[in-house]
């Protein structure tokens, strides 16, 4: 029997006004640009071409973006047994979050949420109960602090792979899009334009996929993340691409901007975690901050020279 929370959730969704949410826009005065999220994050693409994105378009914008994704963690403070083999629990965001917010200080975050946070199992109301309270506990936290956060859905769990955990994420991606009009709070949808997407393309290829382990993006999957990213924040040129390259390549500096921030991005992004601390074992240590501070300065002139 479905419960009364998938049901109430799902009604709601339905009777949202899709597609008619008004942009956000980043304020001039923003500068620091934090993201979290979990191994999606942690890869970056879909940052990379944002970041990429917006420096095209804006040139005169003093821009910093900080990719402090970490693999495995959740928003929900759970963890299945034995997961990496028993080597260690999920990590949780909220045993780092404060140390991330003092050294990064943000001006604005993009929180990715909810893949891990159903913990791969069907549906379960103290699980989506933990998801809820844990996005409750990082907003109120920027609010304290006077962040602005925009909450991105989780990125689709391909439904051929597993459809009860494909259900998990469809609910709690649509009770994130809910609590724009419930809560008040800033929403990207990712979530029903790639799952709509991945529907659209395996009617006419039933082997095509957006994520061959059912999680984790390729290419075009991140492409997609990052178009509704930028569609949510105002952003429509050079967006009707199906594939990054085709968007950058069509965009004067495109091409070459491109591998720069991404290794800008990957340099930074595993200083500034070690700098910072977790809990999850495995992952490079990178350079000492100061020193990857430098070269990412050196690759910044890099980029504004190609811009002017």
């Amino acid at each position: 029997m479905i419960s009364k929370a998938i049901l109430s959730i799902a009604c709601y969704f339905l009777l949202l006004p899709l597609g008619a949410q008004t942009p956000y826009s980043i304020p001039s005065s923003v500068k620091k640009i934090l993201f979290l999220g979990n191994s999606i994050t942690y890869a970056g693409q879909y940052l990379t071409y944002a970041e990429t994105y917006l420096r095209l378009m804006h040139p005169d914008r003093d821009w910093e973006f900080f990719n402090l994704g970490l693999p495995s963690e959740t928003v929900a403070g759970l963890s299945e047994k034995g997961h990496a083999g028993g080597a260690f629990p999920r990590p949780d965001l909220h045993h780092r979050l404060d140390a991330v917010l003092e050294a990064v200080a943000p001006d604005l975050i993009f929180s990715c949420y909810g893949m891990n946070d159903g913990i791969y199992l069907p549906f379960d109301e103290s699980r989506f109960a933990a998801y809820k309270a844990g996005q409750q506990k990082l907003q109120e936290k920027a609010e304290a602090l006077g962040i602005s956060i925009i909450h991105l859905t989780p990125p689709v769990f391909d439904p051929s792979k597993d459809p009860a955990y494909a259900v998990v994420l469809d609910i709690y991606a649509s009770w994130m899009v809910s609590q724009r009009y419930t809560a008040g709070w800033s929403v990207i949808d990712l979530h029903w334009p790639m799952r709509k997407f991945l529907e659209d393309r395996r009617e006419a290829d039933p082997d095509f996929a957006l994520a061959r382990d059912a999680i984790h993006p390729a290419e075009q999957g991140h492409w997609l993340m990052a178009k509704s990213l930028l569609e949510g924040i105002g952003e429509s040129r050079y967006l009707e691409a199906e594939l990054p390259d085709s968007a950058f390549v069509a965009i004067p500096h495109g091409q070459d901007l491109l591998p720069l921030v991404r290794k800008k991005q990957e340099l930074a992004r595993d200083a500034w975690l070690t700098h910072t601390g977790h809990k999850r074992p495995g992952l490079p240590e990178g350079l000492p901050l100061e020193q990857a501070l430098s070269e990412s300065e050196a690759l910044l002139q890099t980029i504004s020279d190609l811009l002017d």
